[in-house]
C-alpha cells in the first residue's frame, strides 16, 4: 500500500436519522482527515440519505476508513469511486456587487460563454449559477475574482458522484 496521498471518492447509503452526519463526520477527524467535500441528500427512499464524500488520503488509512464506515450501524452501503468512472458535478454561486451597466453586460456576455445561469440580477448586481465539475468552477472563481474580487462572494455546494452506466468517465 501507497503513503502518497491522492483524492478519494466515497458514496455512502446511511439511515437518515439525527445525529448520522456527526457520527460518519467523526470518523474522518478521529484519523486527521479533512474533508475537501461532503454533500448529503434524502434518496427516492425517505428513510435513505446518500452522502458523497471527497478527500485526500493515503492507502493504509483510507482503508480503515472504509472498514470502520461498513461496520457502523447506520451505515448501509459503503462504494469508493476513488479509481471508478463516475459522473460529478458542484454547484456553484457567484454573486456580484457594484456593477456598472457596462459590467453587468460583460458578466452576461461572460456567463453564455461560460455555459453558466445568470440566475438572478438587479441593476448594479447577479448572481451566476454554475453546474459543472470542481476544476471548471475553480477556472469560473479565478476568472471573475481577476476583475471582480472585492465585489463577489461565492458559495460551493460541494460535489455529487454517481457511477457512470456506460463504465467509461464523461
Amino acid at each position: 500500500m501507497s503513503d502518497v496521498m491522492k483524492k478519494r471518492w466515497l458514496s455512502l447509503y446511511v439511515e437518515n436519522d439525527v445525529g448520522v452526519l456527526a457520527k460518519i463526520a467523526g470518523l474522518f477527524s478521529g484519523k486527521s482527515y479533512n474533508l475537501l467535500s461532503l454533500t448529503v441528500g434524502e434518496t427516492e427512499d425517505s428513510t435513505v440519505s446518500r452522502m458523497t464524500i471527497s478527500l485526500l488520503g493515503d492507502d493504509k488509512t483510507f482503508e480503515q476508513i472504509k472498514k470502520q464506515l461498513n461496520r457502523s450501524v447506520e451505515v448501509i452501503k459503503v462504494l469508493d469511486f476513488t479509481d471508478l468512472p463516475i459522473h460529478k458535478k458542484e454547484i456553484l454561486f457567484i454573486k456580484l456587487r457594484a456593477l456598472k451597466k457596462d459590467e453587468i453586460e460583460e458578466v452576461m456576455r461572460s456567463a453564455q460563454v461560460f455555459g453558466v445561469n445568470v440566475c438572478d440580477y438587479e441593476k448594479n448586481a447577479l448572481i451566476i449559477e454554475s453546474l459543472k465539475t470542481e476544476s471548471e468552477n475553480d477556472e469560473l472563481l479565478k476568472y471573475y475574482k481577476k476583475y471582480y474580487l472585492t465585489r463577489m462572494e461565492a458559495v460551493r455546494g460541494g460535489s455529487v458522484a454517481v457511477e457512470s452506466v456506460s463504465r467509461s468517465e464523461r
